[in-house]
């Protein structure tokens, strides 16, 4: 259910784009999809992967990888005094992977100085109607640019994504046409440490190809801020 598109050129980024990744509860592919848009995204740009949970599970990931260059550098933000964009000013993009909790002080101190929301979520009823509230409540009055990310989708049925994208547009909430098919190479390319991306197996080519079409999505949404 990727888009048919071919890659657009990169938008020209005239300052750092601090874009989070958020949702109100773990287990969801949050920092599955850190990961993955960090990597894409450090193709073209200067990169920062920030470690705001304190589950540090997007450190871990990195850890594994025993030392190999993933393109981008990382960072484990435990000291949230005086957050502020100047730290980050040598990036082009900053990707802040977030604890599972809409009432964090990380949320309170990055959210004021983001750019752009990724909120990721499986399409399960009771998952997207806990992101929709987390939209409705924490999202919508920042007036942040954000869209929805439907994540561990079976790729063997996706009429359950398709419903879970029109229940989002009918609640006037952006959405990916892009979904993150619930592939098994992801698990195997976490406990590598590597992004699926730099994964080096042929079955790695159709998940790599789910996050290179959402960053395709995201270059669109950032030519029009």
């Amino acid at each position: 259910m990727a888009e048919p598109m071919t890659k657009p050129k990169p938008p020209k980024l005239t300052s750092t784009k601090i874009t989070i990744v958020l949702n109100g509860k773990g287990g969801v592919g949050k920092t599955t999809t850190a990961v993955n848009l960090a990597a894409i995204f450090a193709e073209d740009h200067r990169v920062l992967l920030v470690d705001a949970d304190p589950q540090g599970s997007a450190s871990w990931w990195v850890k594994q990888s025993d030392g190999v260059d993933l393109g981008f550098k990382t960072q484990e933000l435990t000291d949230l005094t005086g957050v502020s964009r100047q730290q980050w000013a040598d990036y082009d993009i900053v990707v802040v992977d977030m604890p599972p909790a809409l009432d964090s002080v990380a949320l309170a101190a990055i959210l004021p100085i983001a750019d752009y929301l990724v909120l990721p979520t499986p399409p399960a009823p009771m998952d997207l109607a806990a992101l929709i509230r987390t939209v409705r409540q924490v999202v919508l009055p920042t007036k942040i640019g954000h869209r929805v990310l439907l994540t561990k989708v079976n790729a063997r049925g996706l009429r359950e994504a398709q419903e879970a994208q029109q229940t989002l547009l009918e609640c006037q909430i952006p959405v990916y046409y892009t979904v993150i098919r619930n592939l098994k190479i992801h698990e195997r390319a976490a406990m590598a440490g590597l992004p699926i991306s730099q994964f080096k197996s042929q079955a790695a080519a159709p998940a790599a190809a789910d996050y290179r079409c959402v960053v395709n999505e995201i270059w669109k949404d950032w030519s029009k801020i």
